[in-house]
């Protein structure tokens, strides 16, 4: 990780740079704004105390980086105005080394932290983006959604979460210490509880009676009886998923939908294993025509 130190206090810029070396840092030292400007690093320790010199374009320009102000004093012009610009945070001159280090390892943490989240994100955006998905769905917690598809609750659950800025606990009922993480959940997180059919009679009594004290949705692929309030969500629009067991029409409709524009009706029928009379029968019961 390289270190750029701005800063017009020679003595103390290399005092501060040989302790960040001696902690495994590279560093790079200067004096002034319009230097620093050209660089790359990673971590920016910038000195709001230079005279005549205005901090401000370093910060827009490197805001993504970590910036972290060496102050002197507190104001508005020294600590506030950095901040809102994109400065992540300040220590106050004289400092312990440790301290800086800490504060470094902590943004460092949470870059890599956001970086991971985002990824995530966009792979469930892109995993669940064949979803459909009905703008008017509206529901509040706690809630049970009995449903044919699972991917279409997810993406529901994840649509809802990102709307009402609310942070998931998921916990799928498969793994054997579910209770344990419900109970060790976050009381202000949204917990997204799944698999309910993998449980015998008695443990889905027991599941109901520790969620009374609990926020969630639930959502199941079978009828589930409860107090809770329940909506179904359904829909036409299946996607196969290895995890799930279609029926056969489903799986036919599946395929006759995905691979009808790919193949010519004689290889399409042939790799399922039908004549085209009854393809063409199957397409008319599905309405999966093809579009001329």
């Amino acid at each position: 990780m390289k270190i750029i130190i701005v800063e017009n206090e020679l003595y103390l810029a290399q005092s501060i740079a040989a302790k960040l070396n001696e902690a495994g840092f590279e560093t790079e030292i200067f004096s002034s704004v319009k230097e620093a400007m050209n660089t790359n690093g990673d971590v920016y320790l910038l000195s709001t105390n230079l005279p005549g010199q205005n901090t401000g374009p370093l910060i827009t320009k490197f805001k993504d980086k970590i910036i972290i102000l060496m102050v002197s004093y507190i104001n508005n012009d020294t600590v506030s105005e950095p901040l809102r610009l994109g400065a992540k945070d300040y220590i106050v001159k004289p400092f312990m080394i440790e301290e800086l280090v800490r504060k470094i390892d902590h943004f460092q943490e949470y870059q890599q932290l956001k970086k991971r989240i985002n990824l995530y994100e966009e792979y469930i955006d892109n995993f669940l983006k064949e979803i459909t998905v009905d703008e008017d769905i509206e529901f509040t917690t706690p809630v049970v959604i009995e449903t044919n598809y699972q991917r279409l609750v997810d993406k529901v659950v994840f649509n809802h979460a990102k709307a009402k800025n609310k942070t998931l606990t998921f916990i799928p009922l498969s793994e054997k210490k579910w209770k344990e993480k419900i109970e060790s959940s976050d009381r202000k997180s949204l917990l997204y509880i799944t698999e309910v059919h993998t449980l015998k009679k008695a443990e889905k009594e027991q599941l109901l009676e520790i969620l009374n004290d609990y926020n969630f949705i639930l959502s199941c692929t079978s009828s589930f009886e409860s107090n809770f309030n329940t909506i179904t969500l359904n829909t036409d629009s299946k996607l196969y998923d290895q995890n799930e067991i279609l029926t056969i029409d489903d799986y036919v409709k599946f395929i006759v939908n995905s691979f009808q524009y790919k193949f010519p009706d004689t290889e399409l029928s042939k790799k399922l294993g039908i004549s085209r009379k009854s393809l063409w029968e199957k397409r008319k019961k599905y309405g999966l025509f093809k579009n001329k």
